[in-house]
């Protein structure tokens, strides 16, 4: 084999990722495999989840379903997961899986209607502070009764329409050309400074928002997925979960509001970017010409655009199927009543969401692995033992441990190995009734509120970190770790404090 066809080889592999970023991935690889027969499988489980995460952090580098995958498929040929638990985890999450194809590409169709709404209220509300409390709360109101998922597609889309125009405009085109908004080459030298600034006014408005998200998720049974599981378990229903979640969850959304104006006020952590005035005015000659120009065609998809928001806000208040086959119902409704029918047109709904929805899966795998090689089990033992933790210091122990292991794996999957150890405890007579509904909120706030630390903590913030939106805003891994630092702290404070005292 030629010199030139093995360079070629060199090449290929994860395309045009940085040269140090492949040899560190090979690295990985190789190091995993003698671990495995000189650590044992324990450290060499620990090794691969603490590398997925930094595939993850370089999100901006290489798309992390190849690294992952690679890690992935190396973990089930050393044995250390089976596909069949893969499998298993994916069947799991199949609903989370259906909304990420379907709601996803669903609210691609309304996008002409969000657009309209937002650019209304980002032009309406001068204030940045008060814009930005707008955001965090309607994401906490929505995320208290749809999916943090769905709320979030929604932020990204808006993010993206005004993205798109300015920089449309900024590289001297009318707002009806087409445009690749992922090319800086066009732009104009004298839009390049207001880009950056645009880019880090979005950035804050996106973090409020998918904060936000986990603000309202962890208060009502429906907010995120593992609040269900963890109901089922106790035997809550609505009423029952908001009142007992309540003394925790209030005091942390209270403060997690306030900490959104200390934010923009004091512009820490990468906040109180204001709107540069030349966004402002392209975007109010965007806003005055769509108004001015609207046909009877584009004010009749705009009613079906409405309409069919209320359908899907509506479906998924009342729960009156899964998300993502709500999601499906609302692609045929949007595209049926708006002409969309052409198999070309279709595909670009799902570019955003399928990519995410694989990367999903190879996480299932490192999720398979930490629950093959029971990696948590140790810390689940060492704090249920009475000698170790006294039972009034229980609850807020389990709240930081399942705080600090969400903010490295997924919630759910914490959440789901923590209610079923407690349960079993529970059915053995070694806690009381009392002791486990106590420990029981615990988990399901520990998992819901420290995870906002980094974005493999929540589903919402993974899919924000490799979305279409986050290389144009120059969103990486440790941005978002960064301005999330200060909502991990207030949130993990405020809540330890409310589960130790209150709870």
């Amino acid at each position: 084999m030629s010199a030139s066809v093995i360079s070629a080889f060199g090449t290929n592999f994860l395309g045009s990722a940085p040269r140090w970023y492949k040899k560190t991935i090979l690295a990985f690889l190789a190091t995993n495999i003698v671990l495995l027969y000189t650590a044992g499988p324990y450290i060499t489980g620990w090794a691969l989840v603490l590398e997925f995460i930094f595939t993850l952090a370089m999100a901006l580098k290489c798309y992390p379903l190849q690294p992952g995958g690679l890690l992935a498929l190396e973990a089930i040929a050393l044995g250390m997961v089976s596909p069949e638990v893969i499998y298993h985890e994916a069947q799991t999450n199949f609903p989370v899986l259906l909304l990420l194809i379907f709601m996803v590409a669903g609210i691609y169709f309304m996008k002409d209607l969000l657009l309209f709404t937002f650019t209304k209220i980002l032009l309406g509300v001068r204030s940045k502070a008060l814009l930005s409390l707008l955001f965090s709360i309607a994401a906490a109101l929505l995320s208290a009764f749809l999916d943090a998922l769905t709320v979030t597609a929604v932020l990204i889309s808006v993010a993206v329409g005004f993205y798109s125009v300015y920089h449309k405009v900024a590289s001297g085109k009318h707002f009806n050309h087409s445009h690749d908004h992922g090319n800086d080459d066009e732009l104009r030298a004298q839009h390049r400074e207001d880009l950056e600034q645009f880019r880090a006014f979005l950035r804050s408005l996106l973090m409020h928002g998918a904060v936000g998200t986990a603000l309202g998720g962890v208060c009502t049974l429906v907010g995120e997925p593992q609040n269900l599981l963890i109901a089922q378990v106790a035997g809550w229903d609505f009423a029952a979960f908001f009142l007992t979640m309540a003394p925790v969850t209030m005091p942390v959304l209270v403060a997690g509001l306030l900490t959104c104006l200390v934010l923009e006020k004091t512009g820490w952590f990468g906040y109180g970017t204001l709107l540069p005035n030349d966004v402002r005015l392209i975007l109010e000659d965007y806003n005055r010409e769509q108004s001015e120009n609207m046909h009877p065609k584009v004010v009749a998809q705009l009613w079906v655009q409405g309409l069919v928001a209320a359908f899907l806000v509506l479906g998924l208040a009342f729960h009156m199927a899964e998300v993502g086959l709500i999601g499906l119902a609302v692609i045929v409704l949007l595209t049926s009543f708006n002409g969309v029918i052409e198999e070309h047109q279709l595909g670009k709904a799902f570019e955003e969401a399928l990519p995410f929805a694989a990367l999903l899966v190879v996480f299932f795998a490192i999720v398979g692995v930490i629950h093959t090689q029971h990696l948590f089990t140790p810390i689940i033992s060492w704090i249920l033992d009475t000698n170790n933790v006294a039972p009034s210091a229980q609850p807020g122990a389990f709240f930081l441990a399942n705080g600090i292991l969400s903010m490295i794996s997924d919630n759910v999957f914490v959440a789901t190995v923590y209610i079923s150890e407690v349960k079993a405890s529970f059915d053995a007579g070694n806690i009381s009734r009392e002791q486990f509904e106590l420990l029981a909120a615990a988990i399901n706030t520990g998992t819901n509120l420290p995870s906002v630390a980094t974005p493999n903590g929540q589903a919402a913030f993974l899919f924000l970190l490799t979305s279409a939106i986050a290389p144009l805003i120059r969103l990486s891994y440790g941005t978002m770790v960064v301005m999330a630092m200060p909502y991990t702290l207030v949130m993990t404070t405020v809540g330890y404090i409310a589960v130790s005292l209150w709870l």
